[in-house]
């Protein structure tokens, strides 16, 4: 029996040719019927070069196995999850490798009403029945037929805003020739229908799967200069970019400035509240206090959750909470089928910037200005575990509040870090947040330390 190598704690991953080519995935996909037996599942799959033939491959393996497919065409990953939970359907599988190297690719995999499989959650049974090649035969195959999706999809996306009081507001839209392009055209011309003052400056639009600049990832420093520059350009009053298949997105000021993840995490949670005041907000405990500051201003109940989107999911469900964040740009909505969206997120910000009559900027540097955070800082080292008993040690005298819920996060009243080992690689990653009310030290300087005690 071949191992197959492609498979990963929440989805499928690998080297094209080596690690996933078209018989693999048709193996993938007579497995997952096998196992789930669904009626009928939705695919779609992204921009690149080798996604289309996957599908194909994929969806001849789900027929085989006796399930009929909605073909969605070209999608991003949400457009397949919104099929799963929306469609009268009981799963879906979006192909795509997201922001990985060119010569990869890669599967997403949901059940009914879009819930997700990983690794502890189904992943492993379909991939030791591809290996193994075990099919059953079935008496009908499955049928497919091509789906267009997008005009219900856009008129759900549009549920989580009023147009009447969106503002006069110029906005920068780089789909960075990833799959999001083709849903950005079709808000554009839904904007204009409800007359919404809503004008779309859009670059790098086309979908290409040869990504002539560059595979979009902006979370990299070096990938965001595109949008930066052309708002400052455009004198536009945000900029939105996303990841290749759109699940994530990534918000800049009218400065041209990046905001971080963690910020967008308390701007969407205000954004719920000023809706509807009580709701629960999900979180992770990398960075949590801006997140509680909101929370508590607009009357909302945080409730805390280990890092990774199958473990926000589960905390969503479990307290019908309305909204999850993750510093990593991963949003969760309830009416989403507790799903993560990259277009939802920029929808509400615009919402967000309306109903406050602020600009991007005045409402995030509030926030940066009162809980200042270092960003995440990797860093690679011999023995994780043995790092993280020296922070221990080192810190003892001062008594720190602990919490276990997602690696270690020690809170000393001024500042507080979280400090997580890599479930792949022997990485630490660290994130650091202080109080201004506290009076911390500068920033720098509680880096600086931990950087020191972390590398000696």
């Amino acid at each position: 029996m071949t191992q197959l190598t492609c498979f990963k704690a929440y989805d499928i991953r690998g080297k094209l040719g080596t690690e996933l080519n078209e018989e693999i995935a048709y193996k993938i996909g007579r497995a997952y019927g096998q196992i789930y037996q669904p009626k009928k599942i939705v695919v779609g799959c992204d921009i690149r070069l080798s996604s289309e033939d996957l599908k194909q491959a994929t969806i001849k393996g789900l027929n085989d196995a006796g399930v009929d497919v909605l073909d969605l065409g070209m999608t991003g990953t949400e457009e397949v999850y919104f099929g799963a939970f929306h469609l009268d359907v009981q799963g879906g599988i979006e192909i795509t490798a997201s922001h990985n190297p060119m010569d990869y690719n890669g599967m997403k995999l949901v059940r009914e009403n879009a819930r997700p499989i990983g690794a502890d959650s189904g992943l492993k049974e379909i991939r030791l029945l591809a290996e193994s090649g075990n099919f059953n035969e079935v008496p009908t195959k499955g049928k497919t037929e091509k789906y267009h999706i997008l005009p219900e999809y856009i008129d759900h996306l549009m549920s989580y805003i009023d147009p009447a009081k969106i503002r006069p507001l110029k906005l920068v839209m780089n789909a960075g020739n990833g799959a999001a392009g083709h849903v950005v055209d079709a808000i554009e011309a839904k904007f204009k229908q409800f007359n919404m003052p809503v004008e779309f400056v859009k670059i790098h639009n086309d979908a290409d799967g040869t990504f002539p600049n560059g595979i979009p990832n902006p979370i990299l420093v070096e990938n965001r200069d595109s949008t930066r520059n052309a708002v400052i350009e455009h004198h536009a009053d945000m900029g939105i970019a996303w990841d290749g298949d759109f699940d994530r997105c990534f918000l800049f000021d009218e400065k041209g400035q990046f905001i971080e993840g963690y910020y967008i995490v308390g701007l969407l949670a205000q954004a719920f509240l000023l809706k509807q005041s009580g709701e629960k907000i999900v979180h992770d405990p990398r960075l949590v206090w801006n997140t509680f500051d909101v929370i508590e201003q607009y009357q909302g109940e945080a409730i805390q959750s280990k890092s990774g989107h199958s473990y926000i999911k589960e905390k969503m469900r479990e307290h019908n909470a309305v909204y999850g964040g993750e510093m990593s740009a991963h949003h969760y909505f309830r009416d989403f089928s507790y799903c993560d969206s990259g277009m939802i997120p920029w929808l509400l910000a615009i919402s967000v910037l309306s109903e406050t009559q602020q600009t991007l900027s005045s409402l995030v540097e509030g926030m940066i200005e009162k809980f200042p955070c270092s960003g995440e800082i990797n860093f690679k080292v011999a023995d994780t575990q043995a790092t993280i008993q020296k922070l221990f040690d080192h810190f003892a005298d001062q008594n720190p509040a602990i919490d276990e819920t997602d690696g270690v996060s020690l809170n000393f009243g001024a500042w507080r870090f979280n400090v997580r080992a890599s479930n792949t690689e022997p990485l630490l990653r660290l994130n650091i947040e202080s109080r201004k009310d506290q009076n911390p030290k500068p920033m720098q300087d509680y880096v600086d330390e931990l950087t020191r005690l972390i590398q000696s």
